[in-house]
């Protein structure tokens, strides 16, 4: 029952991955004024993308940027608007029915529990992704260049395709500042080292989540179902039509939507 600093996720991976590219050297030369500027950016700072101090900190120190743009004003309204949109309409509209659907949990159906879990994805990624369309089209108004977070994910036809799809800087992150450093941790690199990480890293992909032990089975799921894909894609290999793998894929997203609600 602790209070939580809003967007304590986002700004502790963003001061982490400072933090290593100053020790890496890739970041020499820091002044406090552009270093709060990177941590507090209001328009990315609650629901991200998560950015990197280098490509974020030569944008605000250009001066041409300070100089007001009407192409990218009205490019980002247009995506502000249509974020404002999926987060209000889309997404405001379904919570109305998930919530009602588990308030009255113990009365549902076999049919009606299907549809509270579609529902509840379709929420999730008309919220999750209307939030970062705000967040973009807003920077951009600021003629701030913000990267790109989300990529058609639930058109993915495996677990792994659909990391590669959703929360596409979190994945980065995951991947550049977890998963190699812990690879490189062992003497020798071994199919089932990788393995072994890959779990580890969407366990903590899920306490990033939030201090709840549904985020942890979130990750654990997560993390299981990348194993078992990257073990069929090494041992079997057998590739199934593209309508049958999104179909296995939608519905593997859809059943860990229900631990992360």
């Amino acid at each position: 029952d602790l209070p939580f600093p809003l967007a304590i996720s986002f700004f502790t991976f963003q001061s982490i991955a400072f933090l290593v590219n100053v020790y890496d050297e890739e970041i020499i030369d820091v002044k406090v004024k552009d270093f709060f500027l990177f941590i507090f950016f209001f328009p990315q700072l609650i629901a991200g993308p998560i950015v990197k101090y280098n490509n974020m900190v030569p944008q605000f120190n250009n001066e041409s940027n300070w100089i007001f743009n009407k192409r990218n004003f009205t490019i980002g309204l247009i995506i502000l608007i249509i974020g404002l949109i999926k987060k209000v309409y889309f997404a405001g509209t379904l919570s109305e029915f998930v919530n009602r659907g588990h308030e009255t949990i113990e009365e549902l159906s076999f049919f009606s529990s299907w549809l509270l879990s579609l529902c509840f994805t379709f929420e999730f990624y008309f919220d999750f992704s209307g939030y970062v369309d705000m967040a973009t089209g807003s920077a951009l108004m600021l003629n701030i260049v913000l990267p790109q977070n989300f990529n058609s994910p639930l058109k993915a036809t495996s677990v792994i395709n659909f990391w590669q799809r959703w929360h596409m800087t979190l994945t980065y992150f995951l991947t550049n500042f977890i998963y190699f450093p812990l690879l490189r941790s062992f003497k020798k690199i071994t199919f089932i080292n990788s393995m072994l990480i890959t779990a580890i890293v969407f366990l903590i992909a899920g306490i990033w989540h939030g201090p709840s032990w549904n985020y942890v089975l979130f990750g654990v799921f997560h993390g299981f179902g990348l194993v078992v894909n990257h073990v069929y894609n090494k041992y079997l290999g057998v590739k199934l039509p593209k309508y049958i793998s999104w179909f296995l894929t939608f519905n593997f997203i859809n059943i860990s939507f229900i631990f992360f609600r």
